[in-house]
């Protein structure tokens, strides 16, 4: 039963033991493991400020680059429209050119068209002149070749012929 039971002196000596280990305890390990703890701790809140700081400057860059992105859209949907407008006046600019040019080309053909009907009416002309020239001799000779023809040819000329 002593096993159960402990004696007075055992438990005095464990009592001794213990309030001297209690005392060496609080002099000598109590203020660094308190300290320690109380260093962890501070540790642990100041890595929560800054994880605090550091997700509300991650919110702020956030921020910033969506800013950054919306201004590079407007600054990209501007440049567009300035490429959209400046296509559309190049586009009108080389239309107008083209309509021009056409334009000076069909006058172009205009005027040689009517140059080459002239030349083609002008000897046509000559050609009717040259056959009329022509048609006119032969019947000439054929009505020439008589003498008494030829006098009453010179006759009616001659009576058609007004003189001053």
């Amino acid at each position: 039963m002593s096993l159960i039971t402990p004696e007075f002196g055992l438990l005095f000596w464990q009592t001794l033991i213990f309030l001297i280990l209690f005392l060496l305890l609080a002099k000598f390990a109590w203020k660094p493991i308190l300290g320690s703890l109380k260093e962890r701790e501070d540790s642990i809140e100041s890595a929560l400020r800054m994880a605090d700081q550091a997700k509300i400057e991650m919110q702020q860059l956030k921020a910033g680059n969506e800013k950054l992105l919306a201004d590079a859209r407007l600054e990209r949907d501007r440049m567009m429209q300035e490429a959209t407008v400046a296509a559309n006046q190049h586009r009108e600019t080389e239309k107008a050119r083209a309509t021009s040019e056409a334009n000076y080309i069909v006058q172009q053909a205009r005027e040689a068209i009517q140059t080459e009907k002239n030349a083609a009416l002008a000897e046509v002309k000559n050609t009717a002149a040259q056959l009329s020239l022509d048609i006119a001799e032969r019947i000439l000779r054929r009505e020439l070749a008589d003498p008494t023809a030829q006098t009453q040819l010179v006759d009616s000329y001659l009576k058609e012929v007004k003189l001053n």
